[in-house]
């Protein structure tokens, strides 16, 4: 399906779900969020959906209070995701991210279209939108906008919200992929209504006193370097999770303070989140994290932003981690 066409077939109302992957962050939320405010003006029948529950820090965006969250409403979403007429998926490109949700996506009758900018796309969609370039998907909806032809829909709240996806997968536009043009793209965005200074305050200057001890624990006791082999990896236990009462989004962005050691070119962190340990892998150049990831911790993402998992202990997800970082020592040591 070309985007005429679904230029075409969004011309009459429809009933469609949103929906976005497991633990939102914030380029998942502003870009789902953003493309939910722009069908509204359209005229849309239109519901966020979401696997999980957010971070707070991301509450304060329009169209929270709206927002469906199939872990606390399973039913309601069901219904929804059963009656629509599209399900646009938003920032991830394989069903098993949304988790249980992902089936009955596979299974309702609606068409499906993925917005998204990681690698290796599953091959669902019957509209594809993707680019593995892009900065963020909240950047891919913008896009997307402008190739519909309908940039008059964006509105002060479209606006704010991918202006907030694109800022936080952006690195607050310091990462590799922030182009001239994203920054051009921002320009819009603030020129339709977005307060840039706001969001990056609501974003990032909202911390709870737990978190920030929760950070100062883990910074000064937990986090290791490895000099010969410029990586330094921080691993945190179900019991500290617990003695700080750390709730979704309190460990987002801790693995950047590794990163930011001199001379680091590989941080990794290590959570054991009970039945699981996740892992967040970040790197500097070209040394591929999403390698590491894909090929021993069941994940993927993007060179230098992954993520992935392990069902044994945290001891032997360490301990595994450990034993293949030899693998990479040509490109750690270059």
């Amino acid at each position: 399906m070309t985007v005429n066409e679904l230029r075409l077939a969004l011309s009459e109302s429809k009933k469609i779900v949103i929906t976005t992957h497991h633990k939102p962050d914030g380029d998942a939320m502003g870009s789902s969020l953003g493309l939910y405010h722009f069908l509204c003006s359209l005229g849309h029948e239109v519901h966020v959906v979401t696997p999980t529950d957010y971070p707070y820090f991301l509450h304060w965006m329009p169209g929270h209070p709206d927002v469906i969250d199939f872990t606390k409403d399973p039913e309601l979403a069901a219904e929804l995701v059963s009656k629509a007429d599209w399900v646009f998926c938003v920032d991830f490109n394989a069903l098993s991210r949304i988790n249980e949700l992902g089936e009955l996506v596979r299974a309702s009758s609606a068409k499906k279209a993925m917005i998204d900018h990681h690698l290796e796309p599953e091959g669902f969609e019957d509209f594809r939108y993707w680019d593995t370039t892009s900065c963020a998907a909240a950047e891919m909806v913008y896009r997307l906008i402008v190739e519909l032809e309908l940039t008059s829909h964006i509105n002060k709240d479209v606006a704010t919200c991918l202006y907030t996806g694109i800022m936080t997968d952006s690195g607050s536009f310091r990462f590799p992929s922030t182009t001239a043009n994203v920054h051009r793209i921002i320009a819009d965005l603030i020129d339709a209504g977005a307060n840039n200074s706001h969001i990056h305050e609501l974003i990032y200057d909202t911390n709870s006193e737990n978190r920030l001890k929760f950070l100062g624990r883990v910074l000064g006791e937990k986090m290791i370097v490895i000099p010969s082999l410029h990586t330094a990896y921080m691993a945190i236990d179900y019991a500290l999770l617990e003695e700080y009462n750390i709730v979704t989004g309190d460990t987002e962005g801790i693995v950047n303070y590794a990163l930011s050691i001199h001379g680091i070119k590989l941080a990794a962190l290590i959570i054991d989140r009970g039945p699981i340990c996740k892992l967040s892998f970040r790197s500097k150049g070209e040394f591929p994290a999403n390698e590491i990831a894909k090929k021993y911790f069941s994940g993927g993402g993007h060179r230098n932003a992954a993520g992935g998992m392990s069902t044994e202990s945290l001891e032997k997800t360490v301990k595994k981690f450990l034993d293949v970082l030899p693998e990479f020592e040509y490109l750690l040591t270059e």
